[in-house]
């Protein structure tokens, strides 16, 4: 497989710029659970690019739209929000055979539970305000930039519950009487957003790379896997980031709370938080996570995917006590 990714990458990157590119390092690091990983050194003109090409799997737990995530990157170059750079994009999956993205490779480490590592309390809590900074400039992103299809006013939740609920409908195995009782709660109880803005979709520490910032210091370097992106409520990355069941992602016991989290955004961005909606923006995060389990184990059983998805007992659990069910 890597000398048909190596041989297709040295066309592919020789047609786009006008030269022969030598193509070296080239390695899978990840499978991922939506996406390959493959990381290179490509040469042309002197000049060595370290790159990162993210290539769609034959099986996935997330069913995504490259145009989208083309466009959103796109329109992310000229802000403060520190996406990856994106170089080339092979839509049609012409090029190595599926879908693939070339992005520049960002200096980093990834590790999802960082803010619960051994740095001191003052230190995780500099880097949670850092990270979560970075999700209010991307809710203040122009729209206009991105260039996205949005929804009607008001219309975000409705959206999302119609969305995920029709995934469930396409991948589920057998009946699921706890996720369509969840569902008919959330359409029961859906919030009206006062505004539209971009949504990351899976904004969390194991997302983004940080790195030494050369003084003694550790900064944010990129904010990555932007393949759910979408316009809608900012509520909806609020409800994600304070949903109790990733709490060891993105709270720091005795520093970082979800009330810490939600006052930060909302003097970063001048926006009030709708406290209810936040709830309502959990149950349906969890209603996600929860399809996309199924999602999993429907590929499985068609033979697309290695990794055995177990029913989310658990995340039903919790969701039939979010609504007090």
């Amino acid at each position: 497989m890597a000398e048909d990714i190596r041989a297709g990458l040295q066309d592919w990157l020789g047609e786009e710029v006008g030269q022969p590119v030598a193509i070296g390092g080239l390695r899978r690091t990840s499978a991922g659970f939506s996406r390959e990983n493959w990381v290179l050194d490509a040469t042309w003109n002197g000049t060595r690019h370290d790159l990162i090409v993210r290539r769609d799997p034959v099986g996935s737990v997330l069913n995504t739209d490259r145009r989208v995530e083309v466009a959103v990157l796109r329109g992310l170059e000229p802000t403060a929000v520190k996406a990856p750079r994106l170089r080339w994009a092979d839509l049609d999956g012409t090029r190595l055979g599926r879908p693939s993205l070339v992005m520049d490779l960002v200096r980093g480490t990834c590790d999802g539970f960082v803010l619960n590592g051994e740095r001191t309390l003052g230190e995780r809590v500099a880097l949670a305000h850092a990270l979560y900074d970075q999700l209010a400039a991307i809710h203040q992103v122009d729209l206009a930039r991105v260039g996205l299809p949005g929804v009607a006013p008001g219309n975000a939740a409705r959206a999302a519950v119609d969305h995920w609920e029709s995934e469930l409908r396409a991948v589920q195995l057998e009946a699921e009487p706890e996720l369509t009782f969840v569902f008919t709660w959330l359409r029961a109880n859906a919030p009206v957003n006062e505004r539209t803005a971009l949504v990351h979709g899976d904004f969390k520490p194991g997302n983004a790379l940080f790195d030494d910032d050369g003084e003694g210091g550790t900064e944010w370097t990129a904010i990555l896997d932007w393949e759910t992106a979408h316009l809608g409520d900012p509520h909806e990355d609020l409800g994600w980031v304070t949903n109790p069941l990733r709490q060891r992602e993105h709270r720091i016991p005795g520093g970082w709370e979800p009330d810490d989290l939600l006052d930060r955004w909302s003097a970063r961005t001048g926006w009030d938080v709708d406290r209810d909606a936040v709830h309502w923006w959990q149950v349906l995060a969890n209603a996600k996570l929860a399809v996309i389990v199924h999602t999993g184990a429907r590929a499985f059983v068609q033979g697309k995917l290695d990794r055995i998805h177990q029913a989310p007992v658990r995340i039903h659990q919790l969701l039939l006590q979010q609504i007090g069910a």
